[in-house]
């Protein structure tokens, strides 16, 4: 076994901080050598914008509420593909009420995605439509591109199908 002695070059840890041993290191410490150099700028300003701002979109489905708290005013053009209604409604009004960083508006949003999903097809049903669950939930690209995993999905919603039905007849004796 031969005996190596670590000097600065050598030594694992100096190379990994330095990294002087990574092709291409420090290309671009000389600022000439950088794409943006010439208007390279830190902060970046913001004082050569020439832009207006576009007219204010019409509120027609009471999107006012639905908007961040941490900033001021509604945003001039915002999407409506889905204003709120019903129960998903009340939770995205609840949701806005906390600020984004608060967990709770993110979960409460979430669960109003879930409720509009279930409204969805409650609506679906009163108009006479029955959903076709499994094409609207991607099941022909599932089986297409990932057969094991909608295997496994399959199987974990039948043993848990069975538990149930296995509880609620034991239940009812």
């Amino acid at each position: 076994m031969t005996d190596v002695t670590y000097t600065e070059a050598t030594d694992p840890e100096t190379r990994r901080q330095d990294g002087r041993h990574v092709p291409g290191w420090g290309a671009d410490l000389d600022p000439a050598d950088r794409p943006a150099y010439p208007k390279e700028r830190t902060p970046p300003r913001l004082d050569n914008v020439h832009w207006q701002s576009p007219a204010a979109q019409r509120n027609r489905h009471g999107i006012v509420v639905l908007h961040s708290n941490e900033r001021p005013g509604l945003t001039p053009i915002y999407g409506t593909s889905t204003p709120p209604r019903g129960l998903s409604g009340l939770l995205r009004r609840l949701a806005f009420r906390y600020s984004e960083n608060d967990l709770r508006h993110w979960l409460v949003l979430l669960a109003a995605d879930r409720v509009n999903v279930g409204e969805g097809l409650l609506d679906d049903l009163a108009h006479g439509h029955l959903p076709n669950l499994y094409r609207e939930m991607g099941g022909p690209a599932e089986w297409r591109h990932n057969r094991t995993g909608l295997m496994k999905k399959a199987l974990v919603a039948g043993m848990v199908a069975g538990v149930a039905v296995y509880l609620l007849r034991r239940r009812g004796r």
